[in-house]
């Protein structure tokens, strides 16, 4: 019998989601969704693999039913009746801290969500909603297995260099490391090389995820050496709306000078601060192009420059470079970020094809580049798939010996 894996990013006002047929070795994406939060109203769009619309739902909010336990519920409803024959085996959820412990994905049981629950101060405006979702997906599906799958887990394996903080080593000891996030995409990013350019995948490789959220990932014969974010998802490149690498005597400041509490502080790194607070123009890289404001081309100028800035570093860790990859919504699409990231590149072995750069091709650096740079989409939905179809598999090959 076919089987099927549905994959859940549950965030603090939306849902990803995507339905994956197994094929042989490989994965076939049915559809994608999103659900979503949009002032009172609440959304469900859904695309089948060639990206046309086949579904969409609405409602209003005030129904007294939480958003994930009704959208989980009519997302079940929408795959009951566009797919009714569809075998699913499991549910697949994004969890982006994993701890110190979690360096796989696992199978989620009442032991595993309590450990998710102690993780929850370590992220504390992601956690709670991957939770969440897994909480409303075991309550729509009772009777599918469910599997997290770790944004963390891609990092666990750094040296101690890169894992820790010149803090007493108590505090090590107790989980305040370098964890780095986006390792579902890492990770996918690493296995699409290996398709295509097996060589530099074997290589010395830095991976620029650059979206709303944006960090960068040294890695060496597929395996992460290093990661520009640390602790939490704020540290390193300027993001949307988080502020990226911050002085802590800033914090300091904030708490003495301004009276500022940890909720307030908490607001201004995380949602107000990045391109959003360096334009006060828009979190978004498309608007930010689009404007006339000096402030716009200022905010633009610190990302790029973060990046150059963290590249330099990440190559001198992996002591030289073979390939570099650009994914993420701006990595993928934002060539005029790509090209003023890379320009006056050549003494790193990076030698920019501007025409290449500016048709998104596959391969945009030039023939002369000793350095060969990526542009790969990435697709975190179909690693979360690949990783619990093999959980669901080792778990039945346990149980049958």
């Amino acid at each position: 019998m076919t089987r099927h894996v549905i994959t859940l990013n549950a965030g603090s006002s939306s849902i990803k989601f995507a339905l994956f047929e197994a094929e042989g070795n490989g994965l076939n994406v049915l559809a994608v969704g999103l659900a979503e939060m949009l002032a009172e109203e609440r959304r469900i769009k859904v695309q089948d693999g060639a990206g046309r619309v086949t579904h969409q739902d609405s409602w209003m909010a005030g129904s007294g039913i939480p958003f994930h336990t009704n959208a989980l519920r009519r997302i079940l409803a929408w795959r009951e009746g566009a797919f009714p024959n569809a075998h699913v085996v499991a549910a697949g959820h994004r969890v982006v801290h994993g701890g110190i412990h979690f360096d796989a994905p696992a199978l989620v049981t009442d032991q595993v969500l309590g450990q998710l629950r102690e993780l929850v101060p370590l992220a504390p405006l992601h956690q709670p909603h991957n939770i969440a979702g897994i909480l409303a997906a075991r309550e729509a599906w009772p009777h599918v297995q469910q599997v997290a799958c770790f944004d963390t887990a891609f990092h666990r394996a750094h040296p101690f260099v890169n894992d820790t903080f010149a803090l007493p080593r108590s505090y090590y000891d107790e989980g305040v490391r370098r964890y780095g996030f986006h390792g579902l995409s890492y990770e996918y990013i690493v296995r699409r090389l290996e398709q295509i350019a097996p060589f530099h995948a074997a290589g010395r490789l830095v991976v620029a995820h650059l979206g709303n959220g944006a960090s960068m990932c040294a890695i060496r014969d597929g395996h992460s050496i290093a990661s520009s974010m640390g602790f939490t998802a704020l540290d390193g490149l300027p993001m949307g709306t988080r502020c990226g690498q911050l002085d802590p005597g800033v914090v300091l400041y904030l708490m003495q000078e301004k009276n500022m509490d940890p909720g307030q502080i908490q607001d201004l790194l995380y949602k107000e601060s990045g391109l959003k607070g360096l334009s006060g123009v828009s979190h978004d890289m498309r608007e930010l192009e689009a404007s006339d404001k000096p402030e716009a081309a200022q905010a633009i100028e610190y990302f790029v420059f973060r990046i150059r800035r963290e590249l330099g570093g990440l190559a001198a860790v992996l002591k030289g470079l073979d390939a570099m990859v650009f994914c993420g919504g701006i990595g993928e699409h934002a060539w005029r970020v790509r090209e003023r990231v890379l320009e006056g590149m050549e003494w790193i072995g990076v030698e920019l094809d501007r025409t290449a750069n500016r048709t998104d091709a596959l391969v945009i650096s030039s023939e002369r580049s000793r350095v060969r740079v990526f542009v790969i989409p990435t697709d975190e939905e179909a690693m979360i798939a690949m990783h619990t179809l093999a959980v669901v598999d080792a778990v039945a090959a346990a149980e049958s010996r």
